[in-house]
């Protein structure tokens, strides 16, 4: 059986899913151009705008933003001292790493301010136009309210592994582990004594139980949402995959990982390596 065929047997109203190497899409299954809500895979998309400012100059990484002592490198890694809503600092800036959705709409913010235009503007310009994200759009929170679509998904995938809109070394940067001491929760997975994350993505490093495959490397890199939507990077295996659903994570958070880690272990069977030739 094909490896995205394992979708069609998950419990939710409607799934599409793509995998993607460097020639492009690999392989998909489901309706690749039906619209869904990308939950927090949003803040992958919203941290690459982000690192088009710096790059830009409009902000820097080490722009303060929020707290004493907190700037956009803290918050993009999830390392402002943030809750996961709301804008009352619970920690020092560097001290543990607490998901925060709020420091992501603060991100958004100080783009805006800095900018001078909406971030949905900012981010329709400089991210969703130039990659042909043309069924992509912000409609809400920064952290959480990106709907979009398998297709686009998959050329944001492929901006990642070979980017064209910030250089190899801020995109490098974006993958790269900060603050590599520091421990946390991944929501819905568990904690970690250490819980790497880059600039927006998710690193899988050493955390274990994780939501990706057992066979996916410890540099794999990527996100998952609360609206039962997932995607990766595995720079070892030359391969991205998404997956995108319409039924919350929380009505069916344990079958969600089981069958994430499945359909990730049956992709990296059948397409490892491929990616890259």
């Amino acid at each position: 059986m094909p490896a995205l065929e394992l979708t069609a047997s998950w419990p939710v109203p409607t799934v599409a899913a793509a995998v993607v190497g460097s020639g492009g899409l690999l392989d998909s299954f489901g309706d690749v151009d039906h619209e869904f809500r990308l939950a927090s895979i949003s803040k992958p998309i919203v941290a690459w705008a982000a690192l088009i400012a710096v790059e830009e100059g409009v902000l820097s990484l080490d722009s303060p933003i929020g707290q004493p002592g907190c700037t956009l490198r803290h918050l993009l890694s999830h390392a402002g001292g943030y809750p996961t809503e709301g804008t009352t600092p619970i920690a020092a800036p560097e001290r543990t790493r607490i998901y925060s959705n709020a420091g992501f709409e603060l991100v958004a913010a100080a783009i805006a301010a800095a900018a001078g235009m909406p971030f949905e503007e900012y981010l329709r310009l400089g991210v969703i136009e130039p990659l042909g994200m043309s069924a992509t759009s912000l409609r809400g929170s920064p952290a959480h309210g990106i709907w979009s679509t398998a297709r686009d998904v998959t050329r944001f995938i492929a901006e990642v592994r070979a980017p064209t809109l910030i250089s190899p070394a801020t995109a490098d940067d974006a993958v790269r582990t900060q603050y590599p001491t520091l421990g946390g929760i991944v929501p819905g997975v568990g904690r970690f004594e250490v819980s790497p994350w880059g600039l927006g993505f998710e690193v899988r490093g050493d955390k274990h139980p994780h939501w990706t495959g057992s066979g996916n490397s410890r540099a794999t890199f990527g996100h998952f949402g609360g609206s039962g939507t997932m995607m990766w990077i595995d720079p070892d295996a030359a391969i991205g995959l998404v997956a995108l659903t319409d039924r919350p994570f929380d009505e069916w958070g344990a079958t969600a990982l089981r069958r994430w880690r499945e359909l990730s272990d049956a992709v990296l069977g059948q397409f490892a390596g491929a990616g890259s030739r």
